[in-house]
């Protein structure tokens, strides 16, 4: 009778270690995972900002300013042309000093926003990827002045909130929105943007956040 007792003893002993170092094992890995999976959505993000910058400074290059509407920044990029130019020297010039451009045909802006990707749809340029359900992008143009001078600016981002808003594989819904918590609230510390953004309304800038990191 006591050894049996003692074999169940140990049999309950032996599960007890087994659940313990499978709780260590997921706490490490947790994280990794919850990274991993930020790290996979926020490259989509990020080149779906790059659209937006590049069609933003095609669009402040033909308007003078950037724009805060989405339906104008894809009626831009659908029907505008921009030129392909080539600097050559200036015929007339008999020093050889001076150089003129030469326009040698145009291309659809969308064309060069689009590039080799064949599934490109400018409309989908204002949708945050990953968000459910879906949303756009927050974005804000304007002038801000410097040196006595109105200089065109403008911002397009996303928080969070928005493109971690949903569970990855493997996390319960709890854990997911702490760890997401934790890394807004990191951020946050730090006066960090918590998410992707590109431009500024604050200074004349079209870089992105993650370039800055």
């Amino acid at each position: 009778m006591k050894k049996g007792l003692s074999i169940v003893i140990n049999i309950a002993l032996f599960a007890v270690i087994v659940l313990l170092a499978l709780q260590v094992v997921k706490s490490i890995q947790a994280p990794i995972k919850f990274s991993n999976e930020q790290k996979m959505r926020e490259t989509q993000v990020v080149e779906r900002l790059i659209d937006i910058r590049n069609a933003e400074v095609l669009y402040k290059n033909a308007n003078s300013q950037y724009t805060n509407s989405f339906d104008s920044l894809i009626m831009f990029c659908q029907t505008a042309e921009i030129p392909i130019v080539k600097i050559v020297p200036d015929p007339d010039d008999t020093t050889f000093t001076r150089t003129i451009n030469d326009t040698l045909g145009f291309v659809k802006v969308m064309d060069s926003i689009r590039g080799k990707r064949n599934s490109f749809n400018i409309n989908d340029i204002k949708f945050v990827p990953f968000s459910q359900p879906q949303q756009q992008f927050e974005l804000e143009a304007g002038l801000i002045k410097r040196n006595g001078i109105d200089i065109p600016v403008f911002e397009a981002r996303t928080p969070y909130e928005v493109y971690l808003a949903n569970p990855g594989a493997s996390f319960s819904e709890k854990e997911w929105n702490q760890r997401r918590d934790n890394a807004k609230a990191e951020r946050e510390s730090i006066n960090r943007y918590a998410g992707l953004k590109v431009g500024s309304m604050e200074e004349a800038t079209t870089d992105g956040n993650w370039e800055k990191l």
